[in-house]
């Protein structure tokens, strides 16, 4: 940087002769009284004019610029809306506090937009809080506080679900998006608050199908020869008992010309048709394979005493083994190397 565009740090005229070596021992300039008080031994427009000072040297103002919020700019192609929130677990009174900071960019589905957010903390469907309507804007500034019950025993088996809203004149409720986040991977604690964003994304307004559907995302590294897979979410499944003693897993399986080669679990999740995992798995893939490759993901549910209990599968790969939606899937994976690529499958009965 040019000297120029330095700012001179000076010591103004009162306070020549001081010995300043005794400040590296972080002793203060002024001892007695208050440090910010004017000195007595000069006019206060001595500290005014500069008449006196000497320069000790200079500050560069580019290292105390603070750094760019790129939350609050880099919005990606067909974002429809994003959602900050903050979250602090209070240990002793087993209280889990949220609060719903704003919205911003929605994608209003009228000239204007009047919206509000409902939050839930899943597997509990029935009960929610809500803030407050804003009237007529797309970037609401909410600043509420909402309290959740729930133990400690519990909370890294919950999620929470955030649904934005607008209500229209005749007072009609239109889903704008929405915001899953499961508490599992959180570290929460009394004095530790976590400040989040999210971007919205769209329901999946369709009913679900027979035996429910799978959200999972692909992404394929030729260079590595590496296979990912993302167990989102599972919706909609028709568990054999509604009970807190069921939980339910997802079975990754890689496989060969139908032979099976690997096979991983997510974590079961407890007592929900709508579970909710975000677990990332690897497998090695040879590029030479993939046409003969295949991934079979299986939705199981085990009730303690007995055995599991298979409640729908999905397999995609290539057109040797898939037809439809799931071949889609795997061939957008291949033409898209290294992006992970996110898609909802009906799960089927039929192995």
């Amino acid at each position: 940087l040019s000297r120029s565009r330095s700012v001179p740090f000076i010591i103004p005229p009162t306070l020549h002769g001081r010995d300043w070596t005794n400040l590296m021992n972080e002793e203060q300039v002024q001892e007695d009284g208050d440090p910010y008080m004017i000195p007595q031994s000069g006019p206060r427009s001595s500290f005014h004019s500069l008449a006196g000072a000497y320069v000790v040297g200079t500050i560069n103002p580019e290292l105390y610029k603070f750094p760019e919020d790129k939350s609050e700019t880099d919005f990606p192609e067909g974002n429809i809306g994003r959602l900050w929130f903050s979250i602090e677990y209070e240990q002793e009174s087993e209280r889990l506090l949220v609060s719903l900071i704003k919205v911003r960019k929605l994608q209003a589905p009228a000239d204007s937009c009047s919206p509000f957010v409902k939050i839930y903390l899943l597997p509990d469907e029935r009960s929610y809080l809500q803030s407050k309507t804003k009237r007529k804007t797309l970037n609401p500034q909410f600043d509420e506080n909402f309290v959740f019950q729930v133990s400690s025993k519990m909370l890294l088996q919950r999620t929470l679900k955030f649904l934005v809203y607008h209500v229209d004149k005749q007072k009609k409720h239109h889903l704008l998006g929405q915001v899953i986040f499961p508490l599992k991977n959180e570290t929460l604690t009394d004095d530790n608050k976590l400040v989040i964003w999210r971007d919205l994304e769209k329901e999946n307004l369709e009913p679900p199908s027979d035996y429910g559907d799978i959200q999972f995302s692909l992404s394929y590294n030729d260079y590595l020869g590496r296979l990912t897979v993302v167990v989102l979410r599972a919706r909609g499944l028709k568990l054999q008992e509604e009970s807190h003693a069921v939980s339910v897993y997802v079975k990754v399986s890689l496989m060969n010309h139908n032979k099976l080669i690997k096979s991983k679990k997510t974590a079961a999740v407890l007592g929900s048709p709508n579970p909710v995992y975000n677990e990332t798995f690897s497998f090695k893939a040879d590029q030479t394979e993939l046409d003969t490759t295949s991934l079979s993901l299986s939705v199981l549910q085990s009730i303690k005493g007995e055995q599991t209990h298979l409640l729908g599968r999905v397999v995609v790969g290539p057109f040797m083994y898939t037809r439809g939606k799931e071949l889609e899937h795997w061939n957008e994976m291949i033409s898209r190397p290294k992006e992970l690529v996110k898609r909802w499958h009906a799960l089927c009965h039929s192995t």
